[in-house]
């Protein structure tokens, strides 16, 4: 997506032997918050597929409704930060502003809503992974990769921790899903 994607360039001044300026993505931002609406579409089809097959009703309303808020704060948060135009560059902003970021931005948004999906499932199981993967996306874990990239492929080591979480909890789901079923 950057890499195809036009950035938006702005504010750009000369130091040393080069030039700090900001930069916008929009090709990508739009690209997220398209994905976050996929995913829930496709995650309640599926809630739905499963409940039908079991012969239950399912609670689609509160998830859907959740994740159509999420999507909608995340947009606006994105949209007012820029038009208060980045207010601590170019230093990184503190703490208190970078943890309420993080549960905002898509991989968050994807944590809450594994909250959302816990609660209406009542599994205890899925409330303890929506937890322990909110852990790992609102404290920066990265191993030490990535460093010396560049600015261009640094989300991309948090990137690959919380989708391979999300990956080997599925796996983990779907393991315990086929233990259970009687042969």
């Amino acid at each position: 997506m950057y890499r195809f994607g036009q950035p938006v360039l702005s504010d750009c001044q000369a130091v040393g032997n080069g030039q700090v300026g900001k930069v916008w993505y929009q090709a990508a931002q739009f690209y997220w918050w398209t994905a976050l609406v996929l995913a829930y579409a496709v995650i309640a089809g599926g809630y739905l597929r499963v409940a039908r097959a079991r012969g239950l009703g399912a609670r689609l309303l509160p998830y859907v409704l959740t994740g159509g808020a999420l999507v909608v704060l995340s947009a606006a948060v994105s949209v007012v930060w820029g038009v208060l135009d980045h207010p601590y560059y170019p230093d990184e902003p503190p703490t208190s502003v970078q943890f309420p970021f993080r549960l905002i931005d898509p991989t968050g948004v994807i944590g809450l809503a594994l909250l959302v999906l816990a609660w209406l499932e009542r599994r205890v199981a899925l409330l303890l992974f929506a937890l322990g993967y909110l852990a790992v996306v609102l404290v920066p874990i990265n191993f030490g990769w990535g460093v010396g990239w560049g600015n261009q492929w640094a989300m991309a080591p948090p990137l690959a921790i919380s989708g391979g979480l999300l990956l080997l909890g599925s796996a983990g789901f779907a393991l315990a899903q086929r233990l259970r079923q009687p042969r």
